[in-house]
């Protein structure tokens, strides 16, 4: 009787396995969406993202503010220079580096990336994909970020990152960005 539960609990597992890779999206359907999105542009400069993480129920469980400058480096790579401020008090840091590897696609690597981010950009979406060294209660985890970034009108982008282990959801990240206009242009336009 054990043998057959045992036996029945590694199918159950498989087909889990195999199921959650066979649900994602392929980003190309977004081909011709607007605005179109150009990963590059959108980040030179000044960004601000407002954010919260849920738990795979729903329940809040942080809000954070990033501060992001990007700039292009010497190779022609983006530089992203994430400082986070969370509801909680705590600050933290995440520096991007990423580069085009294609017409469409894109690699980057941080610090707490295991390995390469890997992305592509179609009309105006961008899927991102990526394990994440993640410190949670004293111990660091390897987990598994999904993002998806869908630019909107008047440049807001909307990021919703799923965060799994194993195949298992654990949370959702979701993000609004927007560029920071450059108060010293409106003091200029108004004289």
């Amino acid at each position: 009787m054990k043998n057959k539960r045992f036996a029945l609990m590694i199918v159950v597992l498989a087909l889990l396995f195999l199921t959650a890779g066979c649900s994602a999206v392929d980003v190309k359907r977004y081909a011709g969406q607007q605005p179109e999105f150009d990963l590059f542009d959108y980040f030179i400069g000044e960004t601000r993202g407002w954010g919260i993480v849920q738990d795979r129920k729903g329940e809040l469980l942080r809000q954070f503010v990033v501060d992001i400058t990007g700039y292009l480096n010497d190779a022609g790579e983006l530089v992203l220079d994430e400082q986070f401020v969370w509801s909680d008090g705590e600050h933290s840091e995440r520096i991007w580096t990423i580069e085009r590897t294609g017409p469409h696609d894109f690699s980057g690597r941080a610090a707490d990336v295991v390995g390469l981010a890997e992305g592509a950009v179609y009309g105006n979406a961008l899927y991102w994909t990526y394990v994440l060294n993640l410190e949670a209660r004293g111990s660091t985890w390897k987990v598994r970020f999904d993002d998806w970034m869908f630019l909107q009108p008047d440049g807001v982008l909307l990021n919703r990152a799923t965060m799994s282990k194993f195949g298992f959801e654990l949370a959702q990240v979701t993000i609004a960005f927007q560029p920071v206009e450059d108060a010293g242009d409106d003091d200029d336009a108004n004289n």
